[in-house]
């Protein structure tokens, strides 16, 4: 895969989180029994176990929960360094994504950040975070 990095495969169970995305929204579950905020996209709720899941669409802002920045690329598509982080969103869930528009050793814990949209193919669109604007 020279000059690209492999793409997801949208699933059953995952194909309204990809759509989304393609739109430009980011989405994720939510319990209609206990109210849980569920990602990744799961045929059960994890924390009561019920079937009651509903897809919602974030605001896509939150903060750096946790990073690293990588030096060393899985395969020869991707570009180094790179942000990886642990997205925690307003709304009560956590993502692993890619920080972009950031420099390395600017990123922080708790610093501000909102979702923003890279289409890599007719079909899929990654959810990457940049730093929040104000």
């Amino acid at each position: 895969m020279s000059g690209r990095i492999p793409l997801p495969r949208p699933t059953a169970l995952s194909r309204p989180y990809w759509e989304g995305a393609r739109n430009g929204e980011l989405r994720f579950q939510r319990c209609r029994d206990c109210g849980e905020a569920v990602f990744i996209p799961q045929p059960v709720c994890p924390a009561c176990f019920s079937d009651a899941l509903a897809w919602e669409t974030s605001r896509g802002r939150g903060t750096v929960y946790s990073f690293s920045v990588v030096h060393r690329p899985p395969s020869p598509g991707f570009a180094t360094p790179y942000i990886v982080v642990i997205a925690e969103l307003d709304e009560g869930w956590h993502m692993l994504s890619n920080l972009v528009g950031c420099e390395p050793g600017n990123v922080a814990i708790g610093m501000p950040i909102e979702v923003t949209f890279e289409a890599k193919s007719d079909e899929i669109t990654l959810p990457c975070f940049r730093p929040a604007a104000g």
